[in-house]
């Protein structure tokens, strides 16, 4: 680091920070127990992956669409003493969010080491289209006068308008743009906890049933019920834990277009918040896209892969239909995206699941099927055929990417520690 960086700078708290430990839960459909049972499984798992004990925890971040558990809660069932909680209302630009508020509080001097969770039952209880034995109770009241009165109810209803702008405008391509669950079927193929391990093709895609245009019903995420956690601490104490660090480098947290809640009114209604966010993310990173190995890219469609690649430059605007279809995204190509299987195959997370995974690649230890050697680690083939390895070869840099809505987002670019 820096040292000469004015402390006053953002760039002053690049490399200071890390996730040192992650941990979730089977990702199923019915999961039989409350969120408070997953959310405590999954801290338990990530304090134990850091090598910590309860008590070497003292802060707790949460987010949730009224589906979780509150932090105070979780601690007490794992007897952590908390001196900072906070559990925030939001969805999938929280993640990237809630780790700029770790950083945050722990440089305030408020607490030493924060566990970040997601606790959901996404499939049986509160569902993304306002259906589920919760979500079915909704009625029209406030802001959903504007929305669930004329039809918007669903994520993909309310965010199709922009793919179709994009397809208008650049000729993008349904075909194009299956690639992305196609790849990303290839990946959760070697992803023995992924919900759905079958590779799919171009054509399953566009052969399956078509939910609100243009997306079909392959090109939407998968509906899980599961817990996940990260833990964040100071790049000091990150030495001190079980595993090589995921060194924090930027982040973004819920950056907005002009008018977030009618995104439309501002500017195309194809271009989505990255673009106002990379202007942040990458000069406080000191990296620019063509440094970063592998993405993480919140896909509750495939399209939204598609807008956060462009936005964020990792193509130009209007050349995302190539970007996703021309290998670059895939195991073995150049700048590998969801290596997990994302949000269309391993399971739905709100996108902390894509972090959970960039932290074990850049720890070089991803949870695939190669064979363990004899110090217990997996030996890596890099060999991508079904079922094999997924393990991105000498991987150094990751960027996530987080969406709440065309309007919003957050971001993170990570490196992997000394």
């Amino acid at each position: 680091m820096n040292q000469d960086i004015d402390a006053a700078s953002p760039k002053y708290l690049r490399g200071r920070y890390a996730i040192v430990g992650v941990g979730e839960t089977e990702y199923t459909r019915g999961s039989g127990c409350t969120t408070r049972a997953l959310g405590t499984r999954a801290v338990r798992a990530a304090i134990e992956d850091a090598g910590l004990t309860p008590a070497d925890v003292d802060g707790m971040l949460s987010y949730s669409y009224n589906d979780s558990t509150p932090s105070p809660v979780i601690a007490g069932d794992l007897g952590i003493r908390l001196n900072f909680h906070m559990d925030v209302y939001g969805g999938g630009s929280s993640t990237e969010a809630l780790v700029g508020i770790a950083i945050g509080v722990i440089e305030a001097g408020m607490c030493k080491t924060v566990v970040i969770y997601r606790a959901m039952n996404g499939f049986s209880q509160v569902r993304i289209g306002g259906t589920g034995s919760r979500g079915a109770q909704a009625g029209l009241s406030g802001d959903s006068l504007f929305t669930r009165g004329i039809g918007l109810m669903s994520a993909g209803q309310m965010f199709c308008q922009s793919f179709m702008r994009h397809m208008y405008d650049y000729g993008t391509t349904p075909e194009q743009v299956a690639h992305v669950k196609v790849i990303h079927s290839e990946h959760a193929s070697n992803n023995p906890k992924a919900y759905y391990r079958k590779r799919v093709t171009v054509e399953d895609v566009l052969a399956s049933r078509m939910i609100v245009k243009p997306l079909h019903l392959l090109d939407c995420c998968v509906e899980t019920d599961n817990g996940t956690a990260i833990v964040v601490t100071r790049i000091d104490r990150a030495r001190d834990c079980r595993h090589v660090p995921a060194v924090i480098q930027s982040v973004v947290g819920r950056c907005m277009k002009p008018r977030g809640d009618m995104h439309y009114q501002s500017g195309p209604i194809s271009t989505v918040a990255g673009a106002y966010a990379k202007d942040i993310l990458w000069p406080n990173a000191g990296v620019g896209p063509e440094d970063i190995d592998i993405t993480g890219s919140y896909d509750a469609f495939t399209f939204t892969t598609l807008l956060q690649l462009e936005d964020y430059g990792f193509c130009r605007k209007g050349e995302g239909g190539d970007y996703v279809s021309n290998g670059t995204m895939r195991l073995g190509g150049r700048r590998p995206n969801n290596t997990s299987g994302g949000h269309l195959c391993e399971g739905y997370t709100h996108g902390i699941a894509m972090v959970i995974e960039n932290v074990r690649q850049l720890r070089h230890d991803v949870d695939d099927s190669c064979p363990p050697g004899p110090d217990g680690r997996r030996q890596h083939t890099y060999d991508y055929r079904e079922g094999g390895c997924r393990q991105v070869k000498d991987a150094e840099l990751t960027a996530n990417m987080g969406w709440a809505h065309p309007g919003m987002g957050s971001a993170m670019v990570m490196a992997r520690g000394a």
